[in-house]
């Protein structure tokens, strides 16, 4: 394993670890993969006591409806409505005696009981401040280029925030502060390998997912160029109490086409070896 490799790892654990609010960006009109990808992410990242929103630039599909939390995917990062409200105001020792609030006809009324001294501030000094709804972590499933979820995105908040960018198209422009984009042949292995990496519970509605991303992607594995980490990951989601679906076979489709699979193993920063999850392969 590249020593570069093992720092996107620790880089994307630390990142978790700093940061309560996480966003996932699933590519428009996403197949099982990579939906299922982004929602195993989701729950495990909620496991984890994140607070976590998933979005999506389209409706999702009908071939994704049986994904566990697929009824928590949004259209759009709306920061006006998430995230905890602070009402401010300048404080003086002696000037306030007590703060209680009422509810009256649809209002939460904060009541400022006045000391002795009076209130020193008016109206005008009171300060609203909004937290939680920017993310400070971005983490974008099959998207090639940033420029196909431009409308899910607030160009001012986003400098500030950590793009991790996880995409297994030749394709993909490399984009972002953390870029995990290998030549597998399913996104849900890579993102099999980086939620066992993270050590947090991977539950059975979590491992069931994979199981489903994987085998949509690989046609029940019955691809030719399905790769060494997509069967091992497998094996891993099953003994965690996933079960292979009897899947509908899929038609190729441009993005298939346009994909490039590979029958070698992926790329270093996938191997096994250093998975440290609470299950050995």
């Amino acid at each position: 394993m590249k020593n570069s490799d093992a720092f996107s790892l620790e880089k994307i654990r630390d990142l978790i670890n700093n940061n309560d609010s996480i966003g996932i960006i699933v590519r428009g009109n996403p197949g099982v993969d990579d939906m299922a990808a982004a929602l195993s992410l989701y729950l495990n990242f909620l496991n984890a006591g994140k607070q976590v929103l998933v979005v999506c630039p389209t409706e999702p599909l009908v071939e994704v409806s049986s994904l566990v939390g697929i009824d928590k995917v949004k259209n759009t990062f709306d920061t006006s409505k998430s995230g905890d409200l602070t009402v401010s105001f300048p404080y003086k020792e002696g000037e306030i005696e007590k703060i209680s609030y009422t509810l009256e006809n649809g209002f939460l009324n904060i009541l400022v009981k006045t000391g002795e001294q009076g209130l020193s501030f008016d109206e005008n000094d009171i300060q609203y401040k909004r937290r939680g709804g920017t993310k400070k972590v971005i983490f974008t499933i099959g998207v090639t280029r940033l420029s196909e979820v431009n409308n899910l995105l607030d160009m001012d908040s986003l400098k500030d925030a950590k793009i991790v960018n996880i995409d297994n198209k030749k394709e993909n422009q490399q984009y972002g502060d953390v870029v995990l984009v290998s030549n597998g042949s399913s996104i849900s292995e890579q993102a099999s390998f980086i939620i066992l990496s993270l050590g947090v519970k991977v539950d059975l509605d979590i491992a069931q997912n994979l199981l489903s991303g994987i085998q949509s992607a690989t046609d029940n594995f019955q691809n030719p160029e399905t790769s060494v980490l997509a069967f091992e990951m497998a094996a891993v989601l099953m003994k965690k109490g996933a079960t292979r679906k009897i899947l509908a076979r899929r038609m190729p489709s441009k993005i298939d086409a346009d994909s490039s699979f590979s029958s070698h193993p992926p790329s270093d920063w996938l191997a096994p070896k250093i998975y440290k999850g609470s299950t050995a392969i």
